[in-house]
């Protein structure tokens, strides 16, 4: 698995954990890094931190985006999955320009098909594609 994509699984597991238990993320990145089993190397450690800090850092703004481009969807009623990948890969879209937005999307969509159910791939594709579509057009042409 590459460095970058098991970072993001890290990322959406400790999102997932902050929003059901309540916990600081400070609380929940040392609970999850101490239970990781697997070693984790420094960059995808870091890379994981960045994406908790900076998607729980814009919590509102990319909340209301999602919001904006969900159709008759209230982002509270969203699978808890769902809502935080999608989170996550709005922050890489509008926060990081190191990161293609069709990378951001790709990555989203792969771990809502591992970790949601059987259409969460589609509906994580439909609302960021959308995203992409009005949000970054500029960015995307470039």
């Amino acid at each position: 698995m590459r460095k970058r994509t098991f970072a993001r699984e890290c990322a959406l597991k400790i999102l997932y954990r902050i929003e059901i238990s309540k916990e600081s993320i400070d609380a929940s990145f040392l609970d999850f890094w101490s239970k990781t089993a697997e070693s984790i190397d420094k960059e995808s450690h870091d890379f994981a931190e960045t994406l908790v800090k900076g998607t729980r850092g814009n919590l509102a703004a990319i909340d209301e985006i999602i919001s904006k481009y969900a159709d008759n969807w209230n982002i509270s009623r969203m699978a808890v999955i769902d809502r935080n990948v999608m989170r996550m890969s709005v922050y890489e879209m509008l926060y990081r320009s190191d990161i293609p937005p069709n990378v951001s999307i790709n990555e989203a969509i792969e771990l809502a098909k591992k970790y949601g159910d059987v259409d969460s791939g589609k509906f994580v594709n439909g609302i960021l594609d959308k995203i992409k579509k009005v949000e970054l057009k500029d960015k995307c042409k470039k």
